[in-house]
């Protein structure tokens, strides 16, 4: 039977979660699977296919003609992961889902049953076969419980905007920053406040507050720790 190696980080938007994993990933020659990704990616979609969708919207369909929709989209749909890129049927959609409007409506979505099963089902199916390093919300809580190591990311609000202003403005798109700090704070409670899975720090997770610290610092502290329980177990 294959020995797994699994990496588990979780934390709010803008602590920096997708950045530090990729590259943990790549040093540790293991697979990376951007979680929160896919659920931007199932809200473009929904959006693409529901124009007039919101945010707002998702508290009052439970039973209507948009969740109906919703699931139909969801059950037709074919994400996956190529070359780092990630694409939505076919099409790349990488720039596409890093918008705030996407961000809240992806946030919206993960609270439906229907999208958290779909892609939970994916991400544990995925976790379960190979050395993964997996970043996204509830994966330490949810999607990998049995993680070999799994790190809380997190980072004063403040920073956290400032990281995704940034990240933004390199795209060559001009947001506004309180614009990013409000969406960033309700995100925050959106994504604490769910029913199903909520953003929350596990038991036996590492907490690590980079609000001071760079990104090797981060991606070094989790690769000791990660080489740490490696020994552990070999010995």
């Amino acid at each position: 039977m294959k020995t797994l190696f699994r990496i588990a980080i979780d934390g709010p938007g803008g602590a920096g979660k997708s950045t530090i994993a990729k590259r943990v990933a790549k040093i540790l020659d293991m697979t990376y699977i951007d979680t929160g990704a896919m659920y931007r990616a199932a809200a473009y979609k929904i959006k693409k296919e529901i124009p007039h969708i919101s945010e707002l919207d998702l508290n009052l369909i439970n039973d209507s003609e948009e969740y109906k929709q919703i699931k139909e989209i969801i059950e037709k749909m074919d994400i996956d992961f190529k070359d780092g890129l990630i694409r939505v049927d076919g099409e790349i959609v990488e720039d596409k889902i890093r918008t705030p409007e996407i961000s809240m409506l992806a946030s919206g979505i993960s609270k439906l049953p229907i999208v958290r099963i779909y892609l939970g089902d994916i991400q544990k199916k995925i976790s379960s076969a190979n050395n993964v390093v997996m970043d996204g919300r509830d994966i330490g809580t949810n999607i990998i419980k049995d993680a070999e190591l799994k790190i809380y990311l997190t980072a004063s609000l403040k920073v956290r905007a400032k990281r995704r202003y940034d990240e933004l403005k390199e795209k060559g798109k001009i947001e506004n920053f309180d614009e990013i700090l409000e969406d960033i704070r309700k995100r925050d409670f959106q994504d604490q406040a769910r029913e199903l899975n909520p953003l929350k720090k596990a038991e036996d997770a590492i907490e690590l507050d980079t609000t001071n610290m760079n990104i090797e610092e981060v991606v070094n502290f989790i690769i000791r720790e990660a080489e740490k329980i490696k020994r552990n177990k070999i010995n």
